[in-house]
């Protein structure tokens, strides 16, 4: 599966990912895997604070953009703009909208055409690529 772009701002070898990665992260961000549904503690985490790439840091989401879509996967509305990029999937015998992150290329998940409004948008993101940063009081 290919990026938008061969280059990106963050870009490390293989085994310099495996080093700062688990390898749940690592088979997700940077080989598109996919979580199990339902193992992700931030889906039902509904604090304030902003998700950023696992990979990177680099913010991705903001928490009141985050629903409960009821699919077992961190769900979000709109993206923090200019913080992602998406490609075309035809994995699986199916086309999808891939997701990821714009500055290091790790796969987030897929965006659909069933979410709430403001836009109609569900950004399904696998927990494991991002990390949440609680809003600081």
């Amino acid at each position: 599966m290919t990026t938008s772009k061969e280059e990106f701002e963050v870009t490390k070898t293989e085994q310099e990912w495996r080093e700062i990665l688990t390898p749940e992260q690592f088979n997700v961000l940077r080989k598109h895997g996919t979580e199990r549904a339902g193992t992700s503690p931030l889906d039902k985490l509904y604090d304030k604070g902003t998700y950023v790439c696992a990979g990177c840091e680099l913010p991705l989401f903001t928490a009141d953009t985050k629903f409960n879509s009821g699919t077992g996967w961190p769900s979000f509305f709109a993206p923090i703009d200019s913080a992602i990029e998406t490609t075309t999937d035809r994995s699986f015998f199916m086309t999808r909208t891939e997701v990821h992150c714009r500055r290091c290329g790790g796969h987030l998940g897929h965006v659909f055409n069933d979410g709430p409004k403001p836009t109609g948008l569900r950004y399904c993101m696998n927990g494991v690529s991002l990390k949440f940063i609680p809003e600081q009081s």
